[in-house]
């Protein structure tokens, strides 16, 4: 085969796609993406991300251009057999710790735009639209991709690395040999949203809802503007395809509107799913998204754990191909999301059977479970409290509290108004400490922050109680906004440093 004509190759355009495509663009890596669509796919998807996904879109640089269509996530208020109040899933409270509101809705197609806008600016970057791979074959080199155009062209295009974006049935993925592992969950939902007028909206809750009756579980959310959804459990016997004709999803929906109150934007019937690839990688192919994994859409995080694969992704493929990191870090990738995928999927899981458990008797322990467990009185739990940390991978061996978990960006104290930490430290590695350790040597790659009374000011503190909780003064924070590591002095310091030079050698 040829020499690689391009670092890395994209199979699969949509929101992974798009933002792996950014990431790597903005290296400065030369990036070739097809998708046998040309369009977006006009109709709403996702509809909820979190503040981790933000500080990636603050990275690529949309956030302005995709701010209209975001607003926060109300609560989301659990109800039991009886219509009782069992639970409520909030967000962390202020000053938030990434910057941004922590959980959002949103409009998926015009932020799907936004990304691809945002690409289009990069000249480094080779996009084919209306263009199918149909095959692959990958040497010790690299990989040549055959690629077919909706008008019936034919080429090749070589790449170092290939990323599969191309969704649950991705054909990268079989023709790679990766398969999908089980994690247990399989059920029929409608998925419906409505763009609801006032007389509508007068009609329905002003929280976003679940309902958790044993007869027919259902989610209600609240989404941008006047889009309402609804995610509504198919019993069985029941037939997915009347449930998604207009008469079968409007009788589904008499419980709160009628087609006076809004119009149908989209309905469709799924099987929810819970899945996850037995490996991440095979020799110079990569999945992620969709292609990854499947998991049921309790949280809405199937969007959030796609950005997380490609930003895990994008940096290390950036590092080993500027020769600045061995090329086994790559393996890192499929160790670290992999675990995290799983764990997160179990805890969807779990509050999917507190939604879904259809024997009324077992319900009605559960509402009495949930209830003694908070003396009666429901108590707030924040959507990120459920969200797990990586825990292997490359990551300090050192114990603490705050290793493999999300480093915070706060406003930083500047005329005229604060700034977000990654507007004046960039998005590589980064040592951050509270400004009363001595600057250390030898740290060639990393930029360093001091915040506190001798360095940096912050503007809320967030910084500062997040090193007072977790004990430490100092943080190795990874290009993903992962901690590498901490130390709670000067020797500690020096040996995270050391600790990380040779996990990078």
């Amino acid at each position: 085969m040829a020499g690689a004509a391009y670092d890395v190759a994209l199979v699969g355009y949509g929101p992974a796609g798009a933002v792996a495509a950014a990431l790597l663009g903005q290296a400065g890596l030369q990036v070739h993406v097809c998708d046998r669509m040309r369009g977006v796919y006009e109709i709403p998807r996702a509809i909820a991300l979190d503040h981790e996904i933000m500080r990636v879109f603050q990275q690529i640089g949309v956030v302005d251009a995709i701010a209209p269509y975001f607003e926060p996530f109300t609560d989301s208020e659990y109800f039991g057999v009886d219509g009782q109040l069992i639970r409520r899933m909030t967000m962390v409270a202020p000053p938030y710790p990434q910057g941004y509101t922590p959980s959002l809705v949103f409009t998926q197609p015009p932020v799907e735009r936004a990304l691809r806008e945002r690409v289009a600016q990069m000249p480094n970057v080779t996009v084919a639209l209306g263009t199918e791979m149909t095959a692959l074959a990958q040497d010790a080199e690299g990989v040549e991709l055959s690629l077919r155009g909706d008008d019936g062209a034919v080429s090749q295009v070589r790449a170092r690395y290939v990323i599969a974006c191309d969704g649950g049935a991705s054909s990268v993925r079989g023709m790679v040999g990766i398969e999908l592992e089980d994690l247990d969950f399989d059920e029929p939902w409608l998925v419906v949203d409505v763009r609801v007028n006032e007389r509508g909206l007068a009609k329905l809750p002003k929280t976003s809802v679940q309902y958790c009756e044993p007869e027919r579980p259902c989610t209600f959310v609240i989404g941008p503007g006047n889009h309402r959804r609804w995610e509504i459990s198919l019993k069985a016997g029941e037939d997915p395809r009347e449930a998604a004709t207009p008469e079968g999803t409007w009788a589904l929906l008499s419980r709160w509107l009628t087609p006076e109150d809004g119009e149908l934007w989209r309905q469709a019937s799924y099987r929810f799913h819970a899945l996850v690839a037995q490996t991440w990688r095979a020799g110079r192919v990569f999945v992620a998204g969709d292609a990854a994994h499947m998991q049921p859409p309790f949280l809405g995080q199937g969007m959030c754990q796609g950005v997380r694969d490609v930003t895990n992704l994008s940096w290390k493929l950036a590092a080993v191909l500027r020769g600045e990191a061995a090329e086994r870090l790559l393996d890192s990738y499929g160790h670290e999301r992999k675990a995290h995928v799983r764990e997160l999927t179990t805890r969807i899981k779990a509050v999917g059977a507190v939604i879904c458990e259809r024997d009324v008797a077992k319900a009605r322990e559960r509402d009495a479970r949930l209830l003694a467990e908070c003396g009666g009185v429901v108590k707030d739990t924040p959507r990120q409290d459920v969200l797990p940390r990586l825990e292997t991978g490359l990551l300090s061996q050192v114990p603490g509290s705050a290793r493999g978990t999300l480093f915070p960006q706060p406003r930083l104290s500047a005329a005229p108004q604060p700034v977000l930490m990654d507007k004046v430290a960039g998005h590589g590695w980064r040592l951050v400490t509270d400004g009363t350790l001595p600057m250390p040597g030898g740290v060639a790659g990393l930029t360093v922050l001091a915040l506190g009374p001798d360095g940096q000011g912050e503007a809320d503190s967030v910084v500062a109680d997040w090193m007072r909780r977790h004990e430490c003064r100092a943080a190795v924070v990874r290009p993903d906004h992962y901690v590498f590591g901490t130390a709670p002095d000067e020797a500690g310091l020096q040996s995270l440093l050391a600790e990380w030079q040779r996990a990078l050698a």
